[in-house]
């Protein structure tokens, strides 16, 4: 099924769901030695959601809605828009990735000491471990009304245990993709691929390789100074950024690739 795409504000309302293999060029070879023609590869699942505005985190746009599909994903993929066109309708009227980019992390920090500030201190704090939460809790508090996202301030695997029943938005990784026109895509490409946190598609490009044939593809990339798809490098970055690799198996019946942590 198709998701529906419009050139307005809030199209998507309900999530769109895409399930992508990840490309493993091994997978067919492994397949070719064990002889066997059932390829499995692993999986990536993208919950595509509507863009955060200016006070979604007290339910503008419909925040409330789009803040609780993001406390289900492992990694936020923030998605920025640089290229100009007088017919997509951008929210804010005017293209400024930098301010996008500022809004969505200022939203979900907004979220996170909601988030907080329902943490009731106890009456008796005899606990090490109440204690030991408690005090992280604070920090946060503070460092998230500086403006600093809960992943910078808790590093310690104990102290991320401690919080992780809060399903902070600011404690998961964050992969940034700049959604560029067709001119600037090869050249930022290739500067965004040094970066761990950085990736670079043109969704008009992405959208013309999915209603290529297979066969065709290479040849459309190739002639775009490209090698791989704006997909295949966001699959990368966000296993890179999750710390996943895949674990590749092969036998009569099949062929297999498994996402495993490295």
């Amino acid at each position: 099924q198709v998701a529906f795409a419009a050139n307005y504000p809030f199209a998507t309302i309900e999530p769109n769901i895409g399930i992508v293999p990840v490309p493993v060029e091994r997978l067919p070879v492994i397949a070719k030695l064990v002889h066997t023609t059932k390829i499995v590869p692993a999986t990536v699942r993208f919950v595509d959601i509507a863009g955060l505005v200016k006070g979604a985190a007290t339910g503008e746009g419909l925040g409330n809605k789009f803040l609780a599909h993001i406390r289900e994903v492992d990694l936020i993929c923030n998605v920025m828009r640089t290229f100009a066109d007088p017919d997509v309708v951008h929210v804010a009227g005017e293209i400024d990735a930098q301010r996008d980019k500022e809004i969505v992390e200022a939203e979900l920090i907004l979220a996170d000491l909601q988030t907080l500030d329902k943490q009731v201190e106890p009456r008796v704090v005899a606990d090490k471990e109440v204690k030991a939460r408690l005090e992280v809790v604070i920090r946060l508090k503070e460092e998230l009304n500086k403006g600093n996202s809960a992943h910078t301030i808790v590093v310690e695997e104990r102290e991320k245990e401690l919080i992780k029943d809060l399903h902070l938005l600011t404690m998961k990784p964050v992969l940034y993709v700049e959604n560029v026109s067709e001119m600037d895509l090869s050249s930022k490409s290739k500067a965004a691929s040094l970066k761990t946190d950085k990736v670079i598609i043109s969704a008009k490009i992405e959208s013309e390789l999915a209603g290529l044939p297979e066969s065709e593809q290479k040849e459309y990339l190739k002639s775009l100074g490209l090698e791989k798809s704006g997909l295949e490098r966001l699959i990368q970055k966000a296993y890179q950024k999750l710390n996943l690799i895949s674990f590749l198996t092969g036998g009569e019946l099949e062929a297999r690739a498994w996402t495993i942590p490295l």
